[in-house]
């Protein structure tokens, strides 16, 4: 068990069946009465953001997390095969840990996958990845009235929008926090 004087950004806990991971607390000190916490936390499986308030002292359940880096094999059926970098061992990762991670999932992209107790928990992409474009229309010469963008599909399924000068075959890197294109990398 834990107090919340043992909080800090990353600290992680069981919280309603569930691990939370705290992304950032503050410690208040109340005119009168006791001390609380604000905290912003996020659920580790389904990526759920909670703000929640402790009071001072107050127990909580931590819940050790080791981080392994881990390579993207191939799908199989309903579960993605990671190998373990270091000791070369395949793991079978269900869809629904993977999330919406699968979007921007290649084979070969070395990814962090968080173990309690010697199951996953979570799995944690790159803030940003390189990825190719396969198919989006072409520019029209000088159309920059629109200013906007258009729709481009990329080799991992994933549809973003990108700037009207991007073309098929283009490598592009997208942030996979919110699946937005950020710079082309190579024509």
């Amino acid at each position: 068990m834990a107090t919340t004087a043992d909080f800090r950004n990353g600290f992680t806990f069981r919280m309603d069946g569930d691990i939370w991971q705290i992304v950032e607390f503050q410690h208040v000190k109340m005119g009168r009465g006791g001390a609380i916490v604000r905290t912003k936390l996020k659920n580790l499986r389904t990526g759920r953001v909670l703000d929640k308030t402790f009071r001072s002292g107050e127990k909580v359940d931590d819940v050790m997390v080791e981080r392994r880096p881990m390579q993207y094999l191939y799908r199989q059926g309903d579960d993605f095969v990671f190998m373990d970098n270091e000791t070369y061992d395949q793991v079978n990762v269900p869809k629904d840990l993977v999330g919406d991670a699968e979007k921007f999932l290649r084979e070969g992209e070395v990814v962090e996958i968080a173990y309690s107790e010697d199951k996953p928990v979570y799995l944690e992409l790159p803030v940003a990845v390189e990825l190719t474009v396969t198919q989006t229309e072409p520019g029209i010469k000088g159309d920059t009235v629109s200013g906007g963008g258009k729709p481009a599909t990329l080799e991992t399924g994933a549809v973003v929008t990108v700037p009207l000068f991007i073309n098929e075959g283009d490598v592009i890197k997208v942030d996979t926090r919110t699946g937005e294109y950020i710079e082309r990398v190579k024509s």
